[in-house]
């Protein structure tokens, strides 16, 4: 009886799709497959299913080839994929695309070759000549190929006539993305392997004195024995005690005499290091910890709230030294590639190589490797990652950390699945059993209202470290020192009378300005006009080193104008500041200090972070200047002086999050200050000191912050009581995405009632061309996801259903941040 398999396809489609299994090539759930799809494409199916009844509107297509010998994917996993689908609202392929590495996801590419016959009958435009000629001198190319040389987007519908023509033939081939790291070897021609032939090879090359050197070398390092028997050695060992000059190692290979091979390596470094014992605990750490193991047996999340500087990440570790005994697997979350640099360094100290890194910066050879490791239960285990890690194939789950929980990078926007990493994260838990711990100083209010309503055991560190007090806030009036005229650039009086006594005792400063760039936007000082993005509703970002505007929605840039475009004048003047001008500014105030600049455009690089941070620790650098991304988890021992430069940046922004997200950055950037040996000072500047947000910060009293939000948001039905879902109508044509958009509002609010608001533009309205409107859902928090789902789902496809909607974008956010 046949067999057939029921794959998902890293594509956005609702259904499975079913093939024939070839018997020959036995199959498991969680393999990966190459199945045709289409017309002319391969795709990389992941086998979800495997039966004997055939499809019932289409004859199965054969199975092309089956990639693994043994399930990439364990059935876990697939559990937790279908949760997230079903949750997050989107299709198994936008999982899949999501959840595996690059490097696992062979596709087909089309390779396209030149007709020598062909005849020109009909005459061709001037790009299809460009095209035509370029295929002719590479013989074979591919698709991508030619949009790289060729500088050329749109080339499919000239590459289609010109096929039509029979000036070009077009195949498939599927190619593979991963390919392990190698190295070259050599070893002895067979033919060359007994004393008396050898010794010829020796006379002949006499004269080729070069050649005999790297010969003779080669075998003093294998052994003459040995080298008879075929005994093989890396180049790398043979260029030990002497350079290999290219030319004679190429005369050996060519003779035969020496023959290479490739030596497969990994890109991981197993390397065994000396590893130290976990600290003692103080009392209080101690009281947390028995806290944290009691609600383990009771509870599977646990929330612990530690002020800054508390001593979480030494708990963190005697929880993971537990956990590794018990021969369990474990999972450490962080919202930040930046904070994995500096936690790195620390873990390795107590767990050597069997700690394992999983983020965005790392090739896709190396995180393949990592998947392969944590699969195979090889080395790792303790593995530190950031969001993309619950996707990672665990065996033996036993502890999940995440590190400052309350943080919005948790939380994936684009493209789907739009999962938070941290909700992921508990239900991941709860799939391999596993406990999972939330830590952060100022959790999120949806995690605390949870440990109120018991869903969640609270833990609480409400002393730093050491006895160490919390850092002195010090408020710095910014209207009244420009009412006065006491400002310099952006910097009141206060902060450059403590940034002077902080550089003159030789501690280091944290200066956080959540902008990047030199100014937010320029400004016209005759007609007041302000360039805006060509692409997006948005006016550009002025960066000062490279003397562009840029668009931080969509790249595009522009050179900075010496005259304004609407009017002619040359009164071009900046607004605002970003972390590039604060850079600059400071070097004219402190020529004397080191200064360096950690936000989105100075971190691109893979290793710019652990650099930054490395020449902070070090006491390379005196002043850094950061945005968000400096200010939670990093540990510094000489930081006595904190300033926040706008305090009002974040509480102004129109979300019902804002206060909260204001808290949390003001908090935690201030933790950052005094973390050791004596007190940190912080300078807070902001337009108005009596907001009741900022007199919070400077109490460090989060309970009556907590206890605002809660009455606010349950009186104007915001989460933790109501749970939102945000639906995102996108289109080129306004008109259109406005009509679309009450359309879809009109349908949904017949099923949901007065819990649909909208459709409205964001505050961001038109973004890389498309015009953007949104609807957003309040439901009630016990209200059926699934059934929410079904009734969403056929109400936009009743939408794009209609020929005029079809090319609308319909997008799906739950539970926004």
């Amino acid at each position: 009886m046949s067999q057939f398999a029921n794959v998902v396809l890293p594509l956005p489609l609702p259904q499975l799709f079913t093939y024939l299994v070839n018997p020959s090539e036995p199959v498991e759930i969680g393999m990966r497959v190459i199945v045709p799809f289409g017309r002319r494409k391969f795709y990389t199916a992941i086998i979800i299913e495997i039966h004997q009844t055939p499809p019932v509107h289409y004859d199965a297509k054969p199975i092309h080839t089956v990639l693994d010998e043994y399930p990439v994917i364990n059935l876990l996993q697939l559990d937790f994929w279908k949760w997230m689908s079903d949750y997050y609202q989107c299709t198994l392929g936008d999982v899949f695309k999501a959840a595996l590495p690059s490097g696992f996801k062979m596709a087909s590419e089309t390779h396209v070759f030149a007709n020598p016959d062909f005849c020109e009958t009909t005459p061709l435009t001037s790009n299809e000549l460009t095209i035509l000629g370029f295929v002719n001198s590479q013989k074979k190319t591919t698709i991508s190929e030619i949009q790289k040389q060729l500088d050329k987007k749109e080339v499919f519908n000239t590459l289609f006539k010109l096929h039509h023509l029979g000036a070009l033939s077009i195949e498939e081939s599927i190619e593979e993305s991963y390919k392990p790291k190698t190295v070259t070897g050599y070893y002895l021609g067979e033919n060359f392997r007994t004393e008396e032939t050898l010794k010829t090879v020796f006379d002949q090359l006499n004269r080729a004195t070069k050649q005999l050197e790297i010969l003779m070398l080669f075998i003093s390092k294998v052994g003459f024995a040995k080298a008879l028997e075929g005994k093989r050695i890396l180049k790398s060992q043979l260029e030990e005690d002497a350079a290999l000059s290219p030319a004679p190692l190429n005369e050996l290979v060519k003779k035969q005499i020496l023959v290479p091979y490739a030596h497969e390596i990994g890109r991981l470094n197993y390397e065994i290091t000396q590893t130290i014992a976990p600290k003692a605990l103080n009392d209080g750490q101690i009281k947390a910890m028995d806290e944290i193991n009691t609600a383990f047996y009771n509870h599977q999340t646990v929330l612990l709230k530690g002020v800054t500087g508390s001593g979480k990440t030494e708990i963190y570790i005697h929880l993971i030294e537990q956990a590794i005994k018990e021969h369990k697997q474990v999972l450490y979350l962080l919202p930040e590639i930046a904070l994995t640099t500096q936690i790195t360094s620390r873990l390795k100290l107590h767990f050597g190589n069997r700690l394992g890194i999983y983020h965005s910066k790392y090739s896709d050879g190396e995180r393949v490797e990592v998947w392969n490791d944590v699969l195979m239960k090889k080395n790792y285990q303790l593995i530190l990652a950031v969001r993309s890690g619950i996707f990672l194939p665990f065996q033996n789950l036993g502890l999940i950390i995440v590190d400052e929980e309350h943080e919005n990078s948790f939380k994936q926007y684009d493209p789907a699945p739009r999962y938070h990493a941290r909700d992921s994260a508990i239900m991941l838990g709860h799939l391999h059993k596993a406990n999972v711990l939330l830590a952060s100083a100022t959790p999120s209010v949806d995690s605390f209202y949870n440990a109120m309503q018991g869903k969640y055991t609270l833990v609480e560190l409400n002393e730093r470290y050491g006895g160490l007090e919390m850092p002195q806030i010090l408020i710095a009036n910014v209207r009244e020192a420009k009412r006065k005229k006491q400002m310099k650039s952006h910097f009141t009086p206060l902060l450059i009378e403590q940034l002077t006594i902080a550089l003159n005792a030789k501690e280091q400063v944290i200066l956080f300005q959540n902008r990047r760039g030199f100014a937010p936007y320029v400004e016209c000082g005759e007609c007041a006009h302000i360039p805006k993005c060509q692409n997006c509703d948005v006016s550009m970002t002025y960066h000062k080193n490279k003397h562009l505007l840029n668009c931080h929605y969509c790249g595009y840039s522009l050179a900075f104008p010496n005259e304004c475009p609407a009017c002619g004048s040359p009164a071009m003047e900046t607004r605002g500041f970003g972390t590039e001008k604060i850079e600059q500014e400071l070097k004219l105030f402190f020529p004397e200090a080191r200064i360096a600049r950690m936000d989105l455009d100075t971190t691109r690089s893979k290793k710019a972070y652990e650099t930054i941070l490395f020449d902070f620790e070090q006491k390379k650098l005196d002043i850094l200047v950061g945005t968000q991304m400096i200010s939670k988890g990093l540990d510094f021992d000489n930081v006595s002086l904190v300033g926040i430069l706008d305090a009002e940046n974040t509480l102004n922004y129109p979300d019902f999050r804002s206060h909260e997200r204001g808290f949390q950055l003001m908090s935690q950037v201030s933790g950052r200050a005094g973390r050791k040996h004596k007190q940190g000072t912080v300078v807070l500047q902001t337009t108005d000191p009596d907001h009741p947000v900022i007199q919070w910060v400077i109490q460090h009293n989060y309970h009556d912050f907590l206890k605002a939000q809660l009455e606010e948001r349950e009186l104007f039905k915001y989460p933790p009581f109501y749970r939102l879902i945000h639906i995102t109508i996108k289109h080129r044509d306004e008109g259109r995405t406005d009509k679309a958009s009450r359309n879809l509002a009109l349908a949904l609010g017949q099923i949901f009632g007065n819990r649909v608001l909208g459709p409205q533009p964001p505050l961001v309205a038109r973004i890389q061309t498309l015009f953007i409107r949104q609807i957003m859902l309040k439901l009630e928090r016990n209200a059926s996801m699934i059934k929410t789902k079904q009734m969403i789902q056929h109400s936009i496809h009743a939408l794009i259903a209609q020929p005029e909607y079809r090319s609308v974008i319909v997008q799906i956010n739950v539970d926004p941040v």
